[in-house]
């Protein structure tokens, strides 16, 4: 058996419908498509999600809300009792080392200190911004809040 011996399989291929080519074919004149109306014409029908006249569901519900600002920068908020919990005395609180800490995702990721919960070392903390309480509590405990690094 060769290449140019394979076929399809008896009665599993159909030749295409050729409409509109004479009275001999059985699809002249109309094509197979009825008489006159809507659907007889060329691109005629109904679009998608037309309900039959209904108010069509995409028309029905409500808009959303508000609006979603592009210019917004998220940063990711970490609390001094955090910073109390995972570091010791004289550490350095920066991206790589809240990342290496498994505060934070990533050590690109922006980073904001604030000031829930107590703490008692003294920290050096460069990150992008810190809250006016978490600055007085760092600045308390001994520590010093430098821009980032």
């Amino acid at each position: 058996m060769e290449l140019k011996d394979l076929k399809p399989a008896a009665g599993s291929t159909h030749s295409r419908k050729r409409v509109g080519r004479g009275p001999g074919s059985g699809y002249g004149k109309t094509a197979g498509r009825g008489m006159n109306g809507q659907k007889s014409r060329s691109g005629g029908g109904k679009g998608a999600g037309f309900e039959g006249g209904q108010t069509p569901l995409a028309r029905r519900l409500p808009k959303l809300p508000g609006f979603r600002n592009i210019n917004r920068v998220e940063y990711v908020p970490v609390n001094v009792a955090r910073l109390e919990e995972k570091f010791e005395a004289g550490d350095v609180v920066d991206g790589e080392s809240l990342k290496a800490k498994r505060i934070i995702k990533h050590t690109d990721d922006l980073v904001k200190v604030l000031g829930d919960g107590e703490l008692t070392k003294a920290l050096t903390v460069k990150v992008e911004k810190v809250s006016k309480s978490a600055q007085a509590k760092i600045e308390a405990a001994g520590g010093k809040v430098e821009s980032p690094c």
